[in-house]
């Protein structure tokens, strides 16, 4: 996984997908009341909000603050045949298969003015069409693929695994299942890395709901979607794509007023950035100094070791050791000098576990 995390949002037209991806990016993505307004996919990169930079940099006086990223990539609106070629067929399938998440939008707001392309309000249908048209675009790969893999089974029989696995996913999506739904061992799981597979990712379901909801964000249809997440281990945030249109005209401060005065503590996006962070085991370890302080992004369990490599390949290399002070103690003895004497700056090994908010400073050759 590359430092910087990306997520694919789909979603079918008109549910708020370009109206919400421009508000996270404030990017200026056409939204145009009609299907396929978004034809090439749009990259926005976002920073990952964390004020515990701002303390950190104030107490190292650094200068320059760097943020975690997420990037998020606007994909073409999705159509029932999009696997066959309808709408915009293919096109946006390679740039789904390069996402580490997907982020589906379905619309959970009644407005006569903004048509539905299926003519109703139906959250669940809609996340069946894409969800299918994703399953039938990873049947095809798997198709292909096991045809490939046979061939060069002849000359090559440790290619066995290889074809068990493809004949077991071909089987699965054959049922329109979802490969996350395929219960796979480990050496499939490791199989697996190596196709793409769509369905295989975790799914973020945003629930886009209409300014009537605010400030709760919940109404009948979010429910619907909720216990539909829940019996296949996703999650859901509802978002009013309006409103975070409206905050990213604003400035933080303004924003932040803005939020009050409506009863909410956090915007959409940084809800959204957190869940996809939840959602793929992230957490977030951080470096201060004169020159920066800065975020970095890694997988819970990860090592000491593996996390310096985040930093420089060398880094891992030559690891001594780290030395690590938790975030909370930073804070309190006002740096790492006073955790030091307090006895609070604790040297760990290449094999210590990494922890949220760990400052961590590395020693190595």
């Amino acid at each position: 996984m590359s430092t910087n995390l990306s997520s694919g949002i789909v979603g079918l037209p008109n549910v708020g997908k370009s109206t919400l991806f421009n508000a996270l990016t404030r990017k200026g993505v056409p939204s145009e009341n009609y299907p396929f307004c978004t034809i090439d996919p749009s990259v926005g990169i976002v920073t990952v909000n964390d004020p515990r930079l701002q303390v950190l940099s104030d107490l190292s006086s650094s200068k320059k603050l760097i943020y975690a990223m997420i990037s998020f990539v606007d994909i073409a609106g999705l159509v029932k045949g999009a696997a066959q070629g309808e709408g915009l067929g293919n096109q946006f399938l390679s740039h789904i298969r390069e996402t580490d998440a997907i982020a589906q939008v379905v619309r959970c707001f009644e407005d006569d003015q903004v048509i539905h392309v299926s003519g109703r309000i139906d959250p669940l249908d809609d996340i069946e069409v894409i969800t299918l048209e994703l399953i039938l675009a990873d049947l095809q790969m798997a198709e292909n693929s096991l045809i490939k893999v046979e061939k060069q089974l002849k000359s090559k029989k440790d290619l066995q695994p290889s074809v068990n696995f493809l004949q077991k996913a071909k089987t699965h999506l054959d049922q329109s299942l979802p490969m996350r739904s395929c219960p796979l061992t480990d050496e499939e799981m490791e199989i697996a890395k190596k196709y793409p597979f769509i369905t295989l990712k975790k799914v973020l379901y945003i629930a886009n709901v209409g300014e009537n909801d605010l400030p709760s964000m919940e109404n009948p249809l979010v429910e619907r979607v909720r216990t539909f997440a829940e019996k296949e281990g996703s999650i859901v945030v509802p978002v009013c794509a309006r409103l975070e249109e409206e905050l990213s005209q604003l400035s933080e401060e303004e924003s932040k007023e803005y939020l009050d005065t409506l009863g909410l503590e956090q915007s959409g996006l940084d809800r959204i950035v957190k869940a996809t962070f939840d959602l793929l085991g992230l957490i977030t370890f951080l470096t201060t100094g004169e020159i920066e302080t800065r975020a970095w992004t890694i997988r819970k369990g990860m090592t000491a070791a593996e996390a310096a490599g985040k930093i420089h390949s060398d880094i891992e290399k030559g690891f001594i050791r780290a030395e690590v002070v938790s975030y909370n103690d930073m804070v309190q003895y006002k740096g790492r000098v006073g955790a030091r004497e307090a006895g609070k700056a604790r040297a760990e090994g290449r094999d210590y576990i990494v922890k949220d908010g760990d400052v961590i400073l590395f020693f190595h050759n």
